[in-house]
């Protein structure tokens, strides 16, 4: 008896053992996810407010910065979705995927080129499952936006693999539109939509 209660023992201190060492390790992670979107952001915003550097040269710089941060090629899987992506070619998956990269630099530049002295407020950051997501608040003008960085880690990196401003996923948003494209025309349909210039 003393024996099985001993084994219980034994097994109930391995896994709360096990459960301690989980959310210490996903505390961790939360804050790292955290600074490391902190670090990137504040780097962005010191390039904005360099008066000398022209506008060309600032962009430049800023994709130098932001383009490591995110996994654009998973994100263009993930917004033709399991319906369409598995369809493609090789070769269709690789031009739509090198034109969607291109289109989502061009929307995330323009959009975070426009902004100069804002302000930033990090919120806790929150685990879903093996993911961090980071909430965010940019205060502009008075008025404030609200954006939330999703991030998965890969190979011990951070990976932003979808952004939601304002509760809107840019992924969903992509998602929706290629839907609707594919349902009423082609794959070519598509491609020639990436390829017209974003607008501001």
């Amino acid at each position: 008896m003393r024996v099985k209660k001993r084994i219980k023992g034994v097994l109930l201190y391995a896994v709360l053992s096990c459960l301690l060492l989980s959310l210490t390790v996903l505390a961790d992670d939360k804050g790292a996810a955290e600074q490391f979107l902190k670090s990137k952001l504040d780097t962005v915003f010191d390039v904005l407010q360099k008066a000398d550097l022209e506008e060309r040269a600032k962009r430049e710089q800023i994709e130098e910065i932001v383009s490591p941060m995110f996994d654009f090629q998973l994100m263009a899987k993930l917004s033709l979705g399991k319906k369409h992506w598995p369809a493609l070619t090789p070769e269709n998956k690789s031009r739509f995927t090198k034109l969607f990269v291109k289109r989502l630099k061009q929307s995330y530049l323009n959009k975070i080129s426009t902004y100069t002295d804002e302000k930033v407020i990090y919120e806790p950051p929150v685990a879903a499952k093996k993911k961090v997501h980071v909430p965010t608040s940019l205060i502009s003008n008075g008025k404030k936006v609200s954006m939330l960085y999703k991030f998965y880690k890969s190979q011990d990196r951070w990976k932003i693999y979808d952004i939601e401003i304002q509760g809107v996923s840019i992924i969903r948003s992509y998602r929706s539109q290629c839907n609707e494209i594919l349902q009423n025309g082609t794959f070519e349909d598509l491609l020639q939509k990436l390829e017209k210039p974003v607008s501001n």
